[in-house]
């Protein structure tokens, strides 16, 4: 049996700030997957972080709910991404010389 996979953070984040705006609005679930084109079983799962949004549907989601893209990323939590912690970013020193090797 495998193990349930918990949602990212800031997939989570994102939705609750969709939900936020929506309830905001008075709108409904169920309206704002009509101007999606969705059922509102994936407007639920896009509020809940089950299911991840391309940029694409965000830039629509914030069409529709009025506000810029980086409304449903403030206050986003800081969460270590694996690649990065496995690969930190090169030091400013190292970026130079890279850029003026002369």
């Amino acid at each position: 049996m495998m193990a349930k996979k918990s949602s990212n953070p800031i997939d989570k984040h994102v939705g609750n700030r969709v939900r936020m705006r929506r309830i905001m609005l008075e709108m409904s679930q169920t309206d704002l997957a009509d101007e999606l084109d969705l059922s509102f079983q994936q407007v639920q799962k896009h509020e809940k972080g089950t299911n991840r949004m391309g940029a694409s549907r965000l830039q629509q989601i914030s069409h529709i709910l009025q506000v810029p893209v980086p409304f449903f990323f403030d206050g986003t939590p800081h969460v270590a991404d694996a690649h990065t912690s496995r690969n930190p970013p090169p030091s400013p020193d190292c970026v130079y010389r890279e850029l003026h090797p002369y």
